[in-house]
């Protein structure tokens, strides 16, 4: 069998998180499906990250290996013709046997948009998160320092988080504001279950003046989730970019060009990302 990776974009609003479920609609099951119908048999998929309920993607990828042998084209026109509107294939490239979505996979990119106002926006709701009460950037800013680098991130991931070790490293988190809206961006090797939305809690806790910036080391230190703040709503969170090893050579476009282009009107230019050796 030829080992296939596909790069996916979703709206997860309609979705109950990625991971296929006996009777909940998911992100996998639709794609599965349309494989199915592609293909003719089922093929199984295995992604890079799996998101949450109402979380969405620019690129999440994911790699199969289909029975039958076809090109990259065929794979993006013909999986598209069977995969609601909320979910499409953007991209699809043969890969050596060894490469594995999740596995192979050397760092992540995730950014929140989040709107301050007064009053709820009907037409942006799932797509970005909202506060009404007043935030300071400084403040978060102050506090996001205290997570960047190796931890144990025990306070800060789902109690029924299944990952085997709570140590992540966080490279960035950038925080830029453009008028009512705020783009956060996590960089990371990988991020624990709930992971982003706590840390979204947490930095927003920070925001309001109900924590400083001095509280999150002991908050860290504590390794127990009922000390951090609740997590945040998944609106505005998007799986943005996955980075493999130079030798994967992916169809892949720089997180920030990619969120620009789908989501310009909140975007601001963002800080370079930090340099990752080893990694592409």
């Amino acid at each position: 069998m030829n080992r296939v990776a596909l790069g996916i974009c979703y709206d997860g609003s309609a979705w109950y998180g990625w991971q296929r479920q006996p009777v909940l609609p998911s992100v996998q099951s639709e794609l599965e499906n349309a494989l199915l119908k592609f293909v003719g048999q089922p093929v199984p998929v295995c992604c890079a990250g799996r998101t949450d309920r109402g979380v969405h993607a620019l690129n999440q990828v994911v790699h199969l290996d289909p029975p039958v042998k076809r090109s990259a084209q065929a794979w993006v026109s013909g999986l598209n013709a069977f995969l609601p509107s909320s979910i499409s294939v953007q991209w699809a490239q043969e890969v050596d046997e060894n490469f594995h979505a999740r596995f192979s996979a050397r760092q992540r990119t995730y950014f929140y948009v989040l709107r301050e106002a007064s009053v709820r926006s009907p037409l942006l709701d799932g797509k970005v998160g909202w506060v009404f009460r007043p935030l300071d950037i400084e403040r978060m800013r102050r506090a996001a320092e205290h997570f960047v680098g190796t931890h144990d991130f025990s306070s800060f991931r789902s109690t029924d988080c299944q990952a085997k070790s709570p140590v992540r490293e966080i490279y960035t988190i950038d925080i830029q504001q453009s008028g009512s809206f705020y783009v956060f961006r996590f960089v990371a090797n990988a991020f624990l279950h709930h992971m982003v939305r706590n840390l979204m809690g947490t930095l927003l806790y920070a925001g309001y003046g109900r924590l400083d910036a001095a509280d999150i080391p002991t908050l860290i230190e504590r390794r127990d989730r009922q000390y951090a703040p609740p997590t945040f709503a998944p609106d505005g969170l998007y799986l943005a970019g996955v980075k493999y090893e130079e030798a994967v050579q992916l169809p892949m476009q720089d997180p920030l060009t990619l969120f620009q282009q789908h989501l310009g009107p909140w975007i601001i230019p963002a800080r370079p990302e930090p340099e990752d050796p080893g990694v592409a």
